[in-house]
Formats: structure tokens, C-alpha cells, sequence
């Protein structure tokens, strides 16, 4: 069969196809932001950074130390997490100091008298931490062009600077005292944890430490963020990968 000069094959046409293909595919990925997450080493913003990753152009994490007892081990499990989810896209982890034990005093973050297995969610407030860590975090994404900071902040948050009213208040704070488009997104802010994990279950959660009171790298398995992670993985019906130090109270 022959095709005239003005009518091209069945072959050129697919060529042709796959191009506009690629040609859309990447205009979308550029439209896509760059994003900056606030990351710890635990479920909800390891979750998040997976999902970021699949809906950004680039992924920046960032992590603030504040000094509080746990973070050393926290820090390590979030780089075995970033190490496990590598990516051309995810930019290497950053990590800022925002010390704030002369602010806390004998708070139990800095002394380690954490709350027990079944304390209430109440019980982990540490007053102030969100604003120092946006307010952080948001300036390290002005000074880089990084429109949007997202944040791993879940539905049964009780505390007054997890709240929708001020995190808009703190949105417009940000934006107007840096002179920056910064947009803080909560995108976990209707969803329990045991959704955030069914969620995640297909990243390797193994990796990631929710514990006050870690003991060689394991969680402790007796405070109130062992009890809450043990309790959403049953509620989530999601076998538990955590390896604790102490199952007595896992039941």
C-alpha cells in the first residue's frame, strides 16, 4: 500500500501521538509546584512526603530540631525513609535548628518523664512548637521560592495551633511578613491516622518512629505515641511492622 505525499502512515501518526503524549505529560509535571514538607520521622509525614512526591514537580523535606529528647532517633529514621523513597524529585532533606528548651523549662520533651501508653492526646502538647516550626520553615521556603509548605496535621489534632482558623491566620501572617505567595496545606486535616496509614500502606511505614521515649533506635512501646500508633494500625487493619522494646501494654 502506498500513501501520498500529504497523507501520512499509520506508523508517523503513533510517532506522532506519542510525542503530543510526552509533550503533555511534561507541560503538566512543569505546572506541577515545588513543595517544601515539614517532615518528622513518623507516619503522617512519611505518608505525605509519598503522596507529595507523586503530585509535585520537586519535593524539598525539611526537618527542624528543636532539642526535645527524641529527635536524634527520629532524624535517623527519617533519612532511611528518604533513603528508601529516593527519587530524581526529592531534593535532600534539610535540617534547621530552632532550639526551644529554654522555652519548654522541665516540659516532659526535654525531661523524658513522658505521658503513659493510654495519656490522651491532650497530654503531648508542647506549647508553641507549630508556630516556631511554620514560622521556620516558612521562612526557609520564601528565601528559596518554594510556594507551598505542607504540613502532616491529622483530624483528632486538639490543639489550638493545629486549627484551620489559625492556620489561615498564620498563612496570611507568613505571606504578609516575608512579602511571599507562602500556602500552608494540611491535606490530613480531616483524616484520622488509621486512614493516613491505610493511605501510606504501600510505602515502607517499618521505617518511620512515632515514640517519646525511643530505646536503641525501637520505640519504647509503653508511651502515649506507641499507644496511638499501635492503636491505628488495628483500627486501620493493617499489620503492624513496628519493632517495640516493650509489648506489654500492646495487649
Amino acid at each position: 500500500m502506498s500513501f501520498s505525499r500529504h497523507e501520512p502512515s499509520p506508523a508517523m501518526n503513533r510517532h506522532a501521538s506519542r510525542a503530543r503524549r510526552r509533550t503533555t505529560a511534561g507541560s503538566a509535571a512543569a505546572r506541577r509546584p515545588a513543595v517544601c514538607v515539614l517532615a518528622s520521622g513518623g507516619l503522617d509525614s512519611a505518608v505525605l512526603l509519598g503522596e507529595a512526591l507523586r503530585k509535585s514537580r520537586t519535593v524539598q523535606p525539611v526537618y527542624v530540631r528543636a532539642g526535645l529528647r527524641w529527635e536524634a532517633a527520629e532524624l535517623r529514621a527519617l533519612r532511611r525513609f528518604l533513603r528508601a523513597i529516593r527519587s530524581p524529585r526529592l531534593r535532600p532533606l534539610v535540617v534547621l535548628e530552632m532550639p526551644m528548651r529554654e522555652v519548654c523549662g522541665d516540659h516532659w520533651s526535654t525531661t523524658g518523664r513522658v505521658p503513659g501508653f493510654h495519656a490522651t492526646d491532650a497530654s503531648v502538647y508542647i506549647p508553641g512548637r507549630n508556630i516556631l516550626l511554620f514560622a521556620k520553615a516558612a521562612a526557609f521556603c520564601a528565601l528559596r521560592r518554594l510556594p507551598v509548605l505542607f504540613l502532616g496535621i491529622l483530624s483528632a489534632n486538639p490543639f489550638p495551633d493545629g486549627s484551620p482558623e489559625f492556620l489561615r491566620a498564620m498563612e496570611r501572617a507568613l505571606a504578609r511578613g516575608l512579602a511571599a505567595p507562602i500556602r500552608l496545606r494540611a491535606p490530613f486535616r480531616r483524616l484520622s491516622k488509621d486512614r493516613v496509614i491505610r493511605r501510606g500502606r504501600g510505602l515502607p511505614l517499618q521505617l518511620t518512629l512515632s515514640c517519646s521515649a525511643p530505646r536503641r533506635g525501637l520505640h519504647c512501646g509503653v508511651c502515649v505515641k506507641c499507644g496511638e500508633r499501635a492503636k491505628a494500625f488495628r483500627r486501620a487493619g493493617v499489620p503492624d511492622p513496628t519493632a517495640y522494646a516493650d509489648r506489654r501494654c500492646l495487649g
